[in-house]
């Protein structure tokens, strides 16, 4: 495949074109949790985009449970990306694609510096996979950037465990949906077992190593 670079990298510069490449796992800033009792009582499928979707002065932030196997928020795996957008609420940007119905990503408006914090993957004028690089973000079924790989065993079953394709000693693990739907969530480790990023999405898209590239 092509050289390895850091994810955030990619996907700021806006590289397109779907390719299998790994990224460099890189430290992700801290900050605390946005929590709203909207999204704590509303299921994540259905929960409102007032709710679901929070960019803040301060940087983009999800909150709890807005991410799930299916997607975010209201907008589904298969949505379209305005569907994406309204489920945000607050703007995204485009990263280009080279060619129509090429890959590219939908990233908010206010980023952390050196991060993209939350990319939302679109590939045939489709939702397929969201890219996650903050430690403050809550994968589904309670996974972050911080743990390592044995958190993610206690936390969820049936994880599959494969080598990193750049990073000696480094991981991916890969989790199906447990009530059976079609999405993957994979965390991606370091070579001392601690997650570094994470996705979520549908395949073939959710395995591609360095998303749009």
């Amino acid at each position: 495949m092509k050289l390895a670079v850091p994810m955030m990298i990619l996907l700021l510069a806006g590289l397109a074109g779907c390719a299998e490449r790994a990224p460099t796992p890189a430290e992700a800033p801290a900050a605390d949790v946005a929590r709203t009792a909207a999204a704590d009582d509303v299921p994540p499928a259905t929960a409102p985009a007032s709710a679901t979707a929070a960019l803040r002065a301060n940087g983009a932030i999800v909150a709890d449970g807005a991410i799930s196997f299916a997607g975010f928020g209201a907008a589904r795996f298969g949505a379209t990306a305005q569907a994406v957008r309204d489920a945000w609420g607050n703007g995204l940007d485009t990263t280009p694609a080279d060619e129509p119905g090429g890959c590219h990503y939908l990233l908010p408006q206010a980023r952390a510096q050196g991060g993209y914090g939350v990319g939302f993957m679109i590939e045939g004028e489709r939702f397929v996979r969201i890219d996650v690089d903050r430690a403050d973000v809550v994968a589904p079924g309670g996974g972050r950037i911080g743990m390592n790989a044995g958190d993610i065993g206690e936390l969820y079953t049936g994880v599959q465990q494969q080598p990193h394709k750049y990073v000696d000693g480094a991981r991916y693990l890969r989790i199906a949906d447990p009530a059976g739907g079609d999405g993957v969530l994979l965390f991606e480790t370091d070579a001392g077992s601690r997650v570094t990023e994470w996705r979520v999405g549908v395949p073939p898209q959710v395995d591609y190593v360095e998303g749009c590239s």
